[in-house]
Formats: structure tokens, C-alpha cells, sequence
């Protein structure tokens, strides 16, 4: 009797690890299945929430279409001792992967990446109006806010000019500020890469002065192989003593009160920015700067012209004389003035630039 309760027994505890080695393939095996998701869509914006259990991911991806049996999946992460691991994030899930190679993605914490650009030419309130506005970064800056972070960031005065126009990626839930810290950190290793590298014989007496002059530069064209040029006549005109007469620059000292039409009266109003009425380069940079831009300032190129004005198809005629330059100004905004006449390439609301005198 006894012997026959003995084999029972055991006969019991090899069918429970018969059975559990079955389960155990069995969820194995289903871990190395694809993805049950709904025809025709190639990819899930998923979010898993700080504190979201294993459990009640697995039912949201079944209630998803994604997932045919929500406790598999929560099962095959019990057995694989990482169903505790899972990072909160927002997660893009491509079709087409396995059950297991999913639990990667939450363990890895593979989270989505998004992208915000700071464009060349912008105004810092441009930059951070857009920043402020996008819905995947948090802690928008008001002006108090911004005013403490320059703080920080050792920026004292006009911070114009003083941020680097890039693409950023960052994560759901980055703040604005950490957008503007990198773009900050970037501008300090452009510039000074740029600076080390400078030609011989520049008016600038500071890194800061050359980003001034490379703000004009890049607000006056946006055809790259004119930036080089364009900054040459600024140099030469700095180096004679003459007023750089640069629109963009008087615009950016209007303000708001500019509308979108360079009168005569803005140029004869006397702001510290009007390069009309003053010689030597404004206060400060005008717009973001890019590299391009920095290495024309610092890299002007040689020649003679003095002079330079918009010829309607975004790229400039440039001019030695202002009898020549005089005749260019009425061929090209006068008697031939284009009827599709812009005066850049990739900034269309840029004025003409200045008809020095």
C-alpha cells in the first residue's frame, strides 16, 4: 500500500514538471512570435506611465489589437525575471517585432525620440515661442523663467545671437530649458573652434564682435557661397571708417514697431542698432548664427566691392564704386525689378539690403 502511494506520488511530481516544462516552451515559443498587430499598420505610439505595471501593459497593447492574450506576454516577462524592469516612456512599436524583442524595447527603455529645429535667421522670441508651443516639451519659459535660466547660463544683457541653430532631439517630457542649454553649450564650441581658426587682420577684437558681424552676415543671405563675400564688404567698409548700412540690422533695432516695411523715418531714427546713422558694428547679434555664417565673418573674402544690392532672385550684385552700385540699384529694384522679386534664397520675409551711401 504503502509502495503504491510512494509511486503515486511520484507520478504526480513528473506529470507537474512535465507539465511546467510544457507550459514553459509553450511560452518560450511565444515569445519568439511576431506581434499580432492590425493589418495594414506599420507602427504603435505607445506610452507607459511611471508606476504602470506589467500586467496592465499587457492588457493596453491587448486592447490595442496588439496582443491576442494580455497574461502571455505578462507571463513571458515573469519567467524571464524582468517584468520589474520596464522604463515609463513613450515608445514607437514597429510591426513585425517579437514578443520578446518588445520587452526589450520597455526594458532598454528604447523610448520614442522627437526633434525641434532652431532655424538661422530666427530672433530668440521666435525660437522660444515655437519651444514654448510644442506639445512634446514641458516647463514652457516665461519671461521670468528665461530671465533665470540666462542667469545660469552666465548671460548677462542682450542674449541674442548667443544660442546655436541646430536640430535637437530629445525625449517626451524634456523641458525648454534643456533645449536651450544644449543649443547654448553648442554655440560656445562653434564659436570657438571658428575663432581659433580665424584669418589674420580682422576687425574684431573678441569672438563675441565676430558674431555680430556673422548675425549680419547671415541675415543679409541665405545663398551660401555669398556669405564670404558679403562679409568681405562689411570688413572693408569697417576698415575705411564707413557705416555698414544694413537693413537687417535696423529692422531688428524697431522691434515690434517694425510691420514689415523699412521706411525712410526707421532709417533715420537714431537706435543703437541703426548701422544707417552709426558706424562700427550694432550692440549685439540680430538673429541665431550658423556656422557657415561664423566661418564667413571670419573668413571674408578679398576683393574691392563696397557695395552690394538684391537682385530679385535672392543672390546680390556686388559693386566697387557707388556710381556702379548706384546703377545696379536702379537696374535691379527699378527698371527690372522682378514681379516674383525676393531678396533670399531661404528667407523670404528678408528685406532688401541696404543701398549704401
Amino acid at each position: 500500500m504503502v509502495k503504491k502511494l510512494l509511486l503515486a506520488a511520484i507520478a504526480g511530481i513528473l506529470l507537474l514538471v512535465l507539465g511546467a516544462g510544457v507550459a514553459w516552451k509553450l511560452i518560450d515559443n511565444f515569445g519568439n512570435q511576431i506581434l499580432s498587430a492590425p493589418e495594414g499598420v506599420k507602427s504603435l505610439e505607445f506610452t507607459i506611465e511611471p508606476g504602470d505595471s506589467m500586467k496592465r501593459v499587457a492588457i493596453r497593447l491587448t486592447g490595442e489589437g496588439w496582443l491576442e492574450r494580455s497574461e502571455f506576454l505578462e507571463l513571458l516577462a515573469r519567467m524571464e525575471q524582468v517584468a520589474s524592469r520596464i522604463k515609463a516612456g513613450e515608445y514607437l512599436i514597429p510591426a513585425g517585432i517579437s514578443h520578446r524583442e518588445l520587452l526589450g524595447l520597455f526594458i532598454e527603455g528604447q523610448v520614442r525620440s522627437f526633434e525641434v529645429s532652431l532655424i538661422e535667421g530666427q530672433i530668440l522670441a521666435e525660437a522660444l515661442e515655437e519651444l514654448n508651443s510644442h506639445e512634446k516639451l514641458s516647463e514652457p519659459l516665461d519671461q521670468k523663467a528665461l530671465q533665470a535660466l540666462l542667469k545660469e547660463l552666465d548671460i548677462e544683457g542682450n542674449s541674442e545671437g548667443l544660442f546655436y541653430p541646430d536640430t535637437f532631439f530629445f525625449h517626451s517630457g524634456d523641458s525648454v530649458a534643456s533645449i536651450l542649454i544644449r543649443s547654448r553649450e553648442r554655440m560656445k564650441e562653434v564659436l570657438a573652434e571658428e575663432w581659433q581658426n580665424r584669418v589674420k587682420g580682422l576687425p574684431y577684437k573678441t569672438a563675441y564682435e565676430a558674431l555680430i558681424m556673422a548675425s549680419l552676415v547671415e541675415k543679409e543671405t541665405g545663398v551660401t557661397y555669398e556669405r564670404p563675400e558679403i562679409a568681405g564688404v562689411f570688413v572693408r567698409r569697417l576698415n575705411k571708417g564707413m557705416r555698414l548700412q544694413t537693413d537687417p540690422a535696423v529692422i531688428y533695432g524697431q522691434g515690434e514697431n517694425y510691420k514689415g516695411n523699412l521706411t525712410r523715418r526707421m532709417l533715420r531714427e537714431k537706435t543703437p542698432y541703426n548701422t544707417y546713422m552709426l558706424k562700427g558694428l550694432p550692440p549685439t547679434p540680430i538673429a541665431f548664427v550658423g556656422r557657415e555664417a561664423i566661418n564667413a565673418a571670419l573668413h571674408p573674402k578679398a576683393g574691392k566691392s563696397l557695395y552690394f544690392v538684391a537682385k530679385g532672385d535672392g543672390t546680390h550684385y556686388f559693386s566697387n564704386s557707388l556710381i556702379e552700385h548706384n546703377r545696379a540699384v536702379r537696374k535691379y529694384q527699378i527698371y527690372q525689378r522682378r514681379s516674383d522679386y525676393r531678396s533670399s534664397k531661404s528667407r523670404s520675409s528678408q528685406n532688401a539690403p541696404a543701398e549704401s551711401q
